[in-house]
């Protein structure tokens, strides 16, 4: 009965984060690649089908297999990745222009998001 439980928990946490990457591909201060990686170890724990289906994934599915055979990311996946949240947030902050603090608080999140990902392991490849 536990296991069960622990199954469907599993389950159901992985379609949220996969939920989650989803819409932060589209909104700039959700990051997408935390998400997927916890969605990828929900269902590599309670789903093969739904964890190969991920990898599978015509977007996500390289990096993701990449990250989870050896932790690291290409460098071109790395830099496009930091010059999307760059060009995200600063449309964000022009369009907020004189609301000074919420200004400062996307600085605030693209720099906790830029440290983030510049700090991810690179591949040799």
């Amino acid at each position: 009965m536990r296991t069960k439980i622990k199954h469907a928990l599993l389950i159901c946490l992985g379609w949220l984060f996969v939920l989650l990457g989803a819409v932060g591909a589209i909104l700039p201060l959700l990051p997408t690649t935390p998400f997927l990686i916890l969605a990828l170890a929900c269902f590599a724990e309670s789903s093969p089908r739904f964890h190969r289906m991920l990898l599978a994934n015509k977007w996500f599915g390289p990096p993701l297999a990449q990250w989870e055979s050896s932790k690291t990311i290409r460098r071109k996946i790395k830099n496009k990745v930091m010059m999307l949240i760059i060009a995200t947030f600063s449309i964000s902050i022009f369009i907020l222009s004189g609301r000074t603090g919420l200004q400062l608080m996307l600085v605030c999140f693209c720099t906790i998001l830029l440290t983030f990902v510049w700090r991810l392991k690179e591949s040799k490849e």
